[in-house]
């Protein structure tokens, strides 16, 4: 259990350089986890702390190397890996490097692989069935599959009966039409959207615009602007194939009998939601990481809770903004707010007195101290934390900011998941009950009655009971993607359609 919750010191506002993909067990053996885990610790250099107070464990400093520091060695790719990811390796779309089976921006890193669905974890379960992959097939009517892959199959289904036999005319550039308006571009638009021949913007015009960019994703205000009119002219089948994408990212959650309770995690909505027997319960808003932090796409066990967390300051943080100003405010600043000064970085440190600490030395990154603030509600962490172990740093916790929530700024973590109410998910997690520290002032680590899984993923495209809606690209992992199998997908489309 120590080796588990150890890893969570690897910190979250890092952007690691190392992996440890799939099931961990494939890189342990023989290795000294504590060793191993002190090494990625020294081995990682924060790119983004600056930005913000996030949450962050400390950074050790760089040891003397050892033969065990060394990087472990990937392990062989299994047959679940990556059905399709026989490609030249891609550009880099996450903040971790991944091994070459791995197809950045679907593939899901399964920390423990008993959390890998059966229809990725057995491939020969789809390649018996004939159907050519990114095809958008109905896989789910041979294979069990998440709830969300169904509902998005049905979603492809319904805007190709809405969207996808309206006449493909090209819409030139130019100003924005608006109701009123008259002329060719106009008449072209009513064509576009299936509507009956004229050149006024009249209400129908108007009402097709606003439903078009209700799906996808645009201002629904029926002003056909240069976004709409790029929307239009890129075509059903360049949506279609975003569908697609987001079909192979659902097809790596699990079958309702795989997993019975679980957390899911969006970073593409910004929303988790709690799953029993197949079914969402709850659901909440949710802060993820920013692009160049991405929030990452894996799946992990959350074993316990540390109630009233402390935060521990990112160095780089208390290099560039904390410590210029307890050379300018005093002691005071830390005493005001909490701040323990601790003597290093182990499990047991020393407390130590800030006034013997040389603060001008500390910012010039000639003197390293350990800063963390006692629990609090100001504290960064709120009130609790949800660790699942693993090699990224990443957690759920709760934060004091909510103000975050309430004007949408949803993607400006460094990576770990902000809760909009924690409280329900403890809930969920230790079946209907909120686990209590035994001081406000001191961190208690609770273990769930049993782990329940949590999968991380990223999906742009939402179903719906009309079919479905577009969301954007906050990560630009759906460009890249469409980039390098838009070709393969576009064929599989073709072959389906001329059948």
């Amino acid at each position: 259990m120590w080796a588990e919750r150890h890893t969570q010191r690897v910190s979250c506002s890092t952007g690691l350089s190392i992996l440890y993909p799939f099931s961990l067990r494939h890189y342990l053996e023989g290795v000294n986890i504590r060793q191993s885990l002190l090494a990625l610790s020294a081995l990682t250099a924060s790119t983004v702390a600056h930005a913000q107070f996030v949450p962050a464990a400390p950074q050790i400093p760089p040891a003397v190397a050892e033969p065990w520091m060394a990087p472990p060695q990937v392990a062989p790719a299994q047959p679940w890996q990556s059905p399709v990811a026989s490609h030249s390796r891609a550009p880099a779309l996450e903040p971790i490097d991944l091994p070459p089976s791995i197809e950045q921006g679907v593939d899901m890193i399964y920390i423990d692989e008993e959390l890998v669905p059966r229809a990725i974890h057995d491939s020969a379960l789809l390649h018996n069935i004939a159907f050519r992959d990114w095809s958008g097939a109905p896989l789910d009517m041979f294979v069990s599959m998440n709830p969300v892959y169904t509902d998005l199959r049905r979603g492809l289904v319904k805007y190709r009966q809405r969207w996808g036999d309206l006449p493909q005319l090209a819409i030139s550039d130019g100003p924005a039409l608006k109701p009123g308006a008259t002329g060719d571009r106009v008449a072209a638009l009513r064509t576009r959207l299936g509507l009956p021949e004229g050149s006024a913007y009249d209400d129908a015009l108007a009402s097709a615009v606003k439903e078009f960019q209700a799906v996808h994703g645009l201002k629904a205000d029926g002003i056909a602007g240069a976004g709409t009119i790029a929307a239009l002219n890129r075509g059903p089948e360049y949506y279609e194939q975003l569908i697609i994408i987001n079909m192979e990212r659902a097809r790596r959650l699990p079958a309702p009998e795989e997993q019975h309770k679980y957390v899911l995690v969006d970073a593409g909505s910004a929303r988790l939601s709690m799953w029993q027997n197949g079914h969402v319960v709850d659901s909440m808003k949710i802060i993820v990481g920013k692009a160049e932090t991405a929030t990452p796409m894996m799946a992990a066990y959350i074993k316990y809770a540390s109630v009233n967390p402390y935060w521990n300051v990112p160095p780089e943080l208390l290099r560039s903004l904390i410590g210029p100003r307890i050379v300018k405010q005093g002691i005071s600043y830390l005493t005001d707010r909490e701040y323990q000064v601790l003597s290093d970085f182990g499990d047991h440190p020393q407390v130590l007195d800030p006034s013997s600490i040389d603060w001008r030395a500390v910012v010039a990154g000639q003197q390293d101290v350990r800063l963390r603030r006692l629990p609090s509600p100001a504290n960064s962490m709120g009130m609790m934390k949800f660790m699942l172990p693993n090699y990224f740093g990443i957690y759920l916790h709760d934060s004091p900011e909510k103000e975050h929530f309430a004007k949408n700024e949803l993607w400006i973590s460094n990576g770990c998941v902000r809760l909009e109410d924690y409280k329900r998910v403890a809930k969920f997690l230790f079946d209907g009950s909120i686990p209590k520290g035994d001081d406000p002032k001191v961190e208690k680590e609770v273990d769930l009655p049993q782990p329940v899984p949590v999968y991380m993923t990223y999906l742009t495209v939402q179903p719906t009971a009309d079919g479905v809606h577009f969301l954007a690209d906050p990560y630009g992992r759906d460009a890249h993607l469409m980039e390098r199998f838009g070709p393969q997908m576009l064929a599989a489309l073709d072959k389906r359609q001329a059948s």
